[in-house]
């Protein structure tokens, strides 16, 4: 709480302040951040892995075996969304399931399993664009403004 804010409280009101503040339980920093990095560097390995496989059992080459690799991750993710154990993983591993693409692909595939109720076009359509309708227009906006530069830097002659 700020300086401020404390000025305007009563006495009674910043001891209780300073009391809650003693007893709340202590963040185990180091311990969140190892799991988050065991758990999204395996989310990783696991991607370069069925790269990889690709690779080297299909026809695929290094720019082409990206977008197999990200559909095969999103799948996992969202079959294991569907059975309840992804989210068992991010409980466990906080940010290091949030931060791969297949952490986007589970919150999506949660509001759709949530909201199935409601009906496919209002309930699961409509909450799952909700929380992904942000992430398309920034991911759009962004694609736009690298296209722009590059398209910049190529009528400038290649700087």
């Amino acid at each position: 709480m700020s300086d401020k804010q404390k000025k305007k409280l009563t006495r009674v009101q910043q001891e209780y302040q300073s009391f809650a503040k003693a007893r709340e339980p202590r963040r185990p920093v180091l311990t969140n951040s190892i799991r988050a990095f065991v758990v999204g560097g395996g989310i990783c390995l696991l991607g370069q892995g069925i790269s990889d496989f690709f690779l080297w059992n299909f026809d695929f080459t290094e720019k082409t075996v990206g977008n197999p690799t990200v559909a095969i991750l999103i799948l996992l993710s969202v079959i294991l969304t569907s059975f309840g154990v992804y989210d068992h993983i991010a409980q466990w591993a906080g940010a290091g399931t949030a931060v791969p693409v297949t952490g986007f692909a589970n919150s999506i595939a949660s509001a759709a399993i949530e909201h199935r109720s409601e009906g496919f076009v209002l309930g699961v359509g409509g909450n799952m664009f909700k929380l992904a309708g942000s992430v398309i227009v920034y991911g759009v906006f962004a694609a736009f403004l690298v296209a722009l530069v590059k398209a910049t830097v190529a009528a400038l002659g290649g700087l």
